[in-house]
């Protein structure tokens, strides 16, 4: 989709480091638990449960320990009740910032999330004051060794609305409701997925042409994303790739 920030790129890029498993073990068991006490534990009838299981199984997450948080959420099994809160916020140089937490105590994680706002050069924003620039896609990331033509006709064929090039990796664009058709097909195809989940994303970018104005905005969002409580920080930046190579993300 033309316009969409290379966050989902990143992160994906530094995911190896990332899968240096604990944390992000357990924001994924998080983001499961929630589905399930929000739409029930049967993926097959709750979308958002299959994306979160599928996204948990995709890094790794055994099995049991999937089942166990779907059991936490249904209530099967005691478990802490998580309140989904979004953020909305500026980095430095104006990039909007969306940040998606679960959190078992609003008004701790509200003053950390200030916090790290106010110290990297940034500021929280009121409820609305950011969210309207973004809108909800299903993102799936896909080897750049796949054949476009392939994957155009797959892909499209499933769902899909957009697909471009994204620096060593494909990737593909639908609505958030046609995310699972779409990797499936993917799937069957034999085409290698590296992501897919449901994003927020702008059309209405902030371009960051050098390497220090890149590092002050990518160290925010690095920050936000350490914390505990954080599930998905969006964005509405764009790195040129040379600008990108140079800050060595």
């Amino acid at each position: 989709m033309s316009g969409h920030s290379k966050w989902a790129t990143i992160k994906h890029k530094k995911g190896a480091a990332d899968k240096a498993r604990g944390k992000l073990f357990a924001k994924l068991i998080r983001q499961v638990e929630v589905a399930a006490r929000e739409g029930g534990g049967d993926p097959d009838m709750n979308p958002t449960l299959r994306t979160m299981f599928q996204k948990a199984r995709d890094s790794s997450v055994p099995l049991d320990t999937i089942e166990r948080a779907i059991q936490r959420g249904t209530g099967e099994l005691e478990g802490v009740t998580y309140e989904s809160i979004t953020y909305e916020g500026y980095a430095p140089h104006g990039v909007a910032l969306l940040v998606e937490v679960l959190t078992d105590n609003r008004n701790r994680t509200g003053a950390e999330i200030k916090t790290i706002f106010n110290r990297s050069g940034g500021s929280l924003a009121e409820p609305g004051a950011v969210a309207w620039q973004f809108e909800r896609r299903g993102v799936i990331l896909v080897d750049g060794g796949a054949s476009e033509d392939d994957l155009m006709l797959v892909a499209l064929d499933a769902g899909a609305d957009d697909i471009v090039d994204d620096g060593g990796s494909w990737r593909v664009t639908c609505e958030p409701s046609a995310l699972n058709d779409v990797r499936a097909a993917l799937d069957e195809a034999g085409i290698t997925i590296e992501s897919a989940d449901a994003s927020m994303v702008s059309s209405t970018l902030v371009p960051l042409d050098t390497a220090e104005a890149a590092k002050s905005v990518l160290n925010v969002l690095d920050t936000l994303d350490d914390h505990d409580d954080v599930q998905a920080v969006h964005a509405n930046f764009d790195i040129p790739e040379e600008v990108l190579e140079a800050v060595e993300v």
